[in-house]
């Protein structure tokens, strides 16, 4: 990654062929149909008013997210959609990609090129790469990790889906996460359950599992909160002892 971002396209089109020329312009006419179809969705979606207190609509990462959702359901790629997502956050969470895109110094023309090579690298619905070339020509790359947690919770919204983030000292076995699946969605009575798993070490041992909205239900099966458990009452106890003496 670090060598595509120092390449520039150098005389670039002077060495293309005719046909491959003729391809190219043939993607830029339906990248930018789709670009104006994008900005079309996001300007609607900007405008529709948060229902039920949904606080997603309030953003423009949200009115993105929903732009790109519906665009995915539409076209019977939401799942695939989602997990581009995923691949978004982890290219992106890289400093160096991040302020590459975000410095008004390198030309647009270079970036797109690095987001092809992106595109191709994470095989990338097509959808999903021109919505990171909108992204960038909208010169929003700063909201981009907003985007893709908004997504997230437009996609879950879209599928009846229930996040749980599951914190443990080390990875734990699939048939264990299974398990919490089925726990979190007999309590939550969702129709799916997305399992993310996080490596915590001041948990000493065992887990603990995030879900409901913005993760305020916890399940803590951890040592910590045994041994925190154990402090709180030992602190009590030598509390009503100095009370009593």
């Amino acid at each position: 990654m670090a060598a595509a971002l120092q390449q520039a396209p150098i005389a670039f089109r002077a060495k293309l062929p005719t046909t491959t020329r003729l391809a190219v312009k043939s993607q830029t006419l339906a990248f930018r149909s789709t670009f104006s179809g994008f900005k079309l969705a996001v300007k609607l979606v900007a405008k529709r008013k948060p229902a039920g207190g949904a606080r997603m609509m309030d953003t423009a990462a949200g009115s993105y997210a929903s732009a790109l959702a519906d665009v995915a359901k539409s076209n019977g790629t939401l799942e695939l959609t989602s997990a581009d997502m995923e691949k978004v956050e982890q290219v992106f969470s890289d400093p160096e990609v991040f302020n590459f895109f975000q410095n008004p110094t390198i030309a647009i023309e270079k970036k797109r090129k690095v987001l092809d090579d992106i595109a191709t690298e994470s095989k990338l619905q097509p959808h999903t790469a021109n919505f990171l070339n909108i992204v960038v020509d909208m010169k929003r790359v700063e909201i981009i990790m907003d985007i893709v947690k908004e997504f997230e919770v437009v996609y879950n919204k879209m599928t009846d889906t229930e996040l749980a983030v599951v914190s443990s000292v080390v990875k734990l076995e699939s048939q264990h996460l299974a398990q919490i699946a089925q726990g979190v969605q007999r309590l939550t009575g969702s129709k799916n359950v997305r399992i993310k798993t996080v490596i915590d070490p001041s948990l000493v041992a065992g887990f603990t599992v995030r879900y409901g909205s913005s993760g305020s239900k916890l399940i803590d099966m951890s040592v910590k909160k045994q041994l925190d458990e154990i402090a709180r009452q030992l602190n009590f106890s030598d509390l009503v002892g100095s009370l009593a003496s």
